[in-house]
């Protein structure tokens, strides 16, 4: 069986947020290999392991009509009336226990100033439309991997020690079947997308550009959370993302920066 799985995702939407401009959100022209991340979890996640993203390929939308003169990534502005902060827990149970001291958290009004509508403001973003991607990727073991377990082992979950293989069948059959978590989405929770099995039908954009430093993922850890940043650049319509083995055309393995050199070859667990 092979070590590498592949899965086709597409929507209307894609916000894959460019993390100098958060504010004023301005998508990536692609999609980074921490939101391919996030869609394989969505699908599967498992402690024993995490998901390696090799190549993320952009893919014809084929629900559209064919144009040769249609660019490879297009851009749209979306404005949203948005929430500047979100009301804490203890400011909850603080209501629940004296409800005399509750002050409703309103938005409707469009004066700033206005106790309606200090807590609203308007934000413009630039996504991406009509999107799909091909994402290619390997599950990695974690040091989780072949403990005894706390909780009992899913239903689709064959018995047996944890391999790669083993992860690599859950994943195709989840996949088949439609199964997920939660919802996988485009970079915002918002573009929700669409996912299945690759087939082999799919046809690659013709696309070649270099897209400079893009976001690759971020290290979570108790001493802060590190972005790390790669040179990207889009061969064939294909993002080669590989921290660990050259690409197919031979292009050298992903040097991530931002991150200690020795954990810019590893695999984020």
């Amino acid at each position: 069986m092979p070590s590498t799985v592949s899965v086709k995702v597409w929507g209307p939407l894609a916000c894959f947020t460019r993390p100098e401009l958060k504010v004023e959100r301005l998508s990536y022209p692609i999609m980074t290999p921490s939101a391919a991340r996030g869609v394989l979890e969505a699908i599967m996640w498992k402690p024993q392991m995490c998901w390696h993203v090799r190549r993320i390929t952009a893919l014809e939308p084929w629900w559209l009509p064919p144009d040769p003169r249609r660019p490879p990534f297009q851009l749209v502005g979306v404005r949203r009336n948005e929430i500047q902060g979100k009301i804490a827990p203890r400011t909850v149970s603080g209501w629940i226990a004296a409800p005399e001291t509750f002050e409703p958290y309103l938005t409707d009004s469009a004066g700033r100033e206005s106790a309606g509508g200090q807590n609203r403001t308007q934000r413009n973003t630039l996504a991406l439309r009509d999107v799909a991607y091909l994402i290619e990727a390997t599950p990695v073991l974690t040091e989780r991997a072949n403990r005894m377990r706390e909780r009992p082992e899913d239903e689709d979950e064959p018995q047996g020690p944890d391999s790669i293989a083993k992860y690599v069948a859950m994943f195709q059959r989840r996949v088949e079947k439609g199964q997920c978590f939660h919802r996988p989405y485009l970079g915002c929770r918002e573009f929700a997308c669409n996912f299945a099995p690759a087939d082999g039908t799919e046809q690659p954009l013709h696309w070649n550009e270099r897209l400079g430093m893009v976001l690759y993922d971020i290290q979570f850890g108790d001493g802060g959370n590190v972005p790390g940043f790669f040179d990207a650049e889009v061969r064939d319509g294909t993002l080669h993302c590989d921290t660990l083995a050259v690409g197919r055309n031979g292009e050298p393995r992903i040097e991530v920066h931002g991150w200690a050199k020795h954990e810019s070859e590893e695999v984020l667990a």
